[in-house]
């Protein structure tokens, strides 16, 4: 912890009154008039009795319970399955002041994991309508497994960020679940102080520490992921003259944008290195970890950062920070490599969509750092958007992803740009041209060994060749 932090949670802690040396959250049951409910995406229900679900489709559950008898009195129960959000929430009955715990406290629970293999776990802490703190547990809860009860001890400093508000809290506790798990908590309290034996993410370094993407739904395919981008990239090797590098969105050119790819980008050689998830560190650690390293592009397109926001809705400088040290190692392993920086996409239906208007923060810092030079920085935004600032579902179909026109709207904008920053480029015109019959032309490609011969890729197979010197016409 800083000195700076630690001064002001040393202030925040000196309250006149005195606070409790144990603040217990749940203890066979909730704070003073407070409840307990579970909720998923789409709904949210209080327990009243011994146990209360949230029946999902497909045999999907949200389920919390009590036990009756159990090594822990009085345990809760949260079973989920098929649940990409499930929700155990403490609520208090009244607000409470967490600020005299924030300096020295900690966080402390019992917890037993019957089931978590393909499942994922956080604890959360709510500190106002757009404010939720979260320390990520699923490597350890996994590992924890069919091992019988566990005393966790975690800082309470994990849930503050500089500025939040911890002096009326109404959610001290939340246990999160994704995919599918069975786990129980119980004798949830907070205290002056104690020794931790939970770490948690400093988060004002967490976006330039570089890591896997360590979710319930990605650690099954993100290596094998990464593995194979490895691969693609060592066949490709110096041919490929542009490079895409982000998350999800730039994953969806092997998806919904496709057809879009295969006309503007597979004549280039094109290679896609985005991963679903991805925040900054993600992309960092894949850069670490060889995924440029046979590539020699003429440019390589970023876009990443969305994730930063809507998982931990960070604070703008920080996911800054972010891209900028991935910016810096890319420029480290392909140093003649122009960089095309794009502004993160618009997201949310409205202008005041609080993660749009996060995204917004960080597009005005990432651009100031174009140089103009190795470094171009480009927001095709307003591409996306109506005259009025709302995303429209037609483009965007869950506000965030593009669909194919999406994909269509991003190369048309992005094309002038492009092409001034691939040398040859500029001469051709990288979009369909029938040539009779069912086929067309996805591609001209410039030979690299003979000057003035140039090959037209087809849809259909095979290409033709133009010849300058022999002005023979395409045969």
């Amino acid at each position: 912890m800083n000195i700076r932090l630690a001064a002001a949670l040393a202030i925040l802690s000196s309250s006149a009154f005195a606070a409790p040396s144990e603040l217990n959250v749940y203890a066979g049951r909730p704070l003073d008039a407070g409840s307990i409910a579970i909720s998923d995406f789409d709904s949210a229900k209080t327990l009243s009795g011994d146990a209360v679900a949230i029946p999902k489709d497909q045999n999907g559950v949200v389920a919390v319970s009590k036990s009756a008898k159990a090594k822990k009195d009085d345990a809760l129960t949260l079973d989920f399955n098929k649940a990409w959000y499930a929700s155990l929430r403490v609520q208090s009955g009244k607000p409470v002041d967490l600020r005299p715990y924030l300096d020295k406290g900690v966080l402390a629970l019992d917890l037993k994991v019957d089931e978590l293999a393909e499942g994922g776990l956080s604890f959360r802490v709510k500190c106002g309508d757009q404010c939720v703190r979260a320390v990520p547990y699923v490597i350890p809860a996994r590992a924890a497994q069919g091992k019988g009860w566990q005393h966790l001890v975690m800082s309470a400093s994990c849930f503050y960020q500089e500025g939040d508000d911890f002096s009326q809290i109404t959610q001290p506790f939340e246990l999160n679940g994704t995919g599918k798990g069975k786990v129980s908590i119980a004798n949830v309290k907070y205290q002056l102080s104690g020794k931790p034996n939970v770490a948690c993410p400093d988060y004002k370094t967490v976006s330039v520490t570089p890591e896997k993407l360590n979710e319930s739904w990605s650690i099954s395919w993100w290596t094998p992921r990464h593995e194979k981008k490895l691969a693609e990239a060592k066949q490709v090797g110096k041919s490929a003259q542009v490079v895409f590098i982000g998350d999800s969105i730039t994953e969806g050119w092997e998806k919904s944008g496709v057809p879009v790819w295969d006309r503007y980008y597979k004549p280039l050689n094109g290679i896609a290195l985005g991963f679903g998830g991805d925040r900054t560190e993600n992309v960092l650690w894949r850069l670490l970890h060889g995924e440029v390293d046979n590539l020699d592009p003429k440019v390589a397109v970023l876009m990443f950062g969305t994730n930063n926001t809507g998982f931990r809705q960070e604070d703008p400088k920080t996911t800054a920070i972010g891209i900028k040290r991935n910016i810096e190692e890319l420029q480290k392993r392909l140093p003649d490599t122009k960089i095309l920086l794009l502004a993160i996409f618009p997201r949310g239906e409205k202008p005041n969509d609080n993660l749009r208007q996060i995204n917004d923060k960080i597009n005005a810092i990432i651009a100031g750092y174009a140089d103009n030079q190795k470094i171009f920085f480009l927001d095709i935004g307003k591409d996306f958007l109506q005259p009025d600032g709302t995303l429209s579902r037609d483009i965007m179909p869950d506000l965030l992803h593009p669909n194919e026109k999406g994909y269509e709207i991003w190369a048309k904008a992005m094309a002038p740009t492009l092409q001034k920053l691939l040398p040859d480029a500029g001469k051709y015109a990288w979009d369909n041209v029938s040539i009779g019959g069912s086929g067309f032309v996805s591609g001209l490609i410039a030979s690299k060994t003979e000057p003035g011969l140039i090959y037209a890729r087809t849809d259909v197979g095979g290409a033709y060749r133009w010849d300058v010197k022999k002005n023979a016409g395409f045969h």
